[in-house]
C-alpha cells in the first residue's frame, strides 16, 4: 500500500518532467530541428496528420529544414499549415520540396526564450511539489488509519522527499541544456 503511493507519485513526477522536456523541444533555438514540425497538422484526406507522417523531413544545414511530401499536391497545404503555426517561418517551395530557413536569433529574443523556459521549468517544479504534497497526505492518512507505523510514515516521507529532489534536479538539468542551446550563438 505504502509502496503504491510512492510509485504512483514517482510516475506522475516522471510524466511532468517528460511533458516539460517535450515542451522545450518545441522552443525554437535558432537551429533547425525536425521535431518542431511534429505538432503541425496538415489536412491529409480529411484527417489532421503531423507533417513528418506525410513526407520526409531532413536538415541538410543547421538553419534549414527540407520537407519532401510524398504527394506533390500536398505542398500548398503544408505551406499553409506552417504559416498558420506559431513558428514564425515563411516556407518556400520549388514544386517538389519545401524549404524552411531559420533566421539567426537576436540577443533580446534569446533572453525572452530563456525566460519562457525558466517560467515553464518553475511551473513544472510547482506541479512536482503538488504531487509530493498529495502523496504525503496519503501517507498521513495511512498512519491515521493505523495501516502503517510512525517509523514507516517518517521513512516514506523521507523517500518521497528524495524522489521529489531527483525530479526537480531533472527539470533543472533540462532547463540548463535548453538555456545553453538558446544562448549559443
Amino acid at each position: 500500500m505504502l509502496q503504491d503511493v510512492l510509485d504512483t507519485a514517482k510516475e506522475k513526477m516522471k510524466k511532468s518532467c517528460d511533458v516539460y522536456e517535450r515542451e522545450m523541444m518545441n522552443v525554437r533555438a535558432g537551429r533547425a530541428n525536425p521535431k518542431l514540425l511534429d505538432r503541425i497538422m496538415v489536412d491529409y484526406y480529411g484527417t489532421p496528420t503531423p507533417i513528418p507522417q506525410i513526407g520526409n523531413v531532413s536538415s541538410p544545414e543547421p538553419r534549414m529544414l527540407i520537407i519532401a511530401p510524398w504527394e506533390a499536391k500536398l505542398i500548398p497545404q503544408v505551406e499553409k499549415a506552417i504559416q498558420k503555426s506559431d513558428l514564425g517561418l515563411n516556407p518556400s517551395n520549388d514544386g517538389k520540396v519545401i524549404r524552411l530557413i531559420f533566421p539567426e536569433l537576436n540577443e533580446e529574443r534569446r533572453r525572452d526564450l530563456t525566460k519562457l523556459a525558466a517560467k515553464s521549468a518553475e511551473e513544472t517544479k510547482v506541479a512536482i511539489r503538488s504531487i509530493r504534497r498529495d502523496a504525503i497526505e496519503q501517507i498521513k492518512k495511512l498512519k491515521k488509519n493505523s495501516e502503517i507505523t510512525e517509523d514507516d510514515q517518517h521513512e516514506a516521507e523521507d523517500d518521497m522527499q528524495k524522489i521529489t529532489d531527483k525530479a526537480i534536479k531533472d527539470v533543472d538539468a533540462i532547463y540548463a541544456r535548453k538555456e545553453k542551446e538558446i544562448m549559443e550563438v
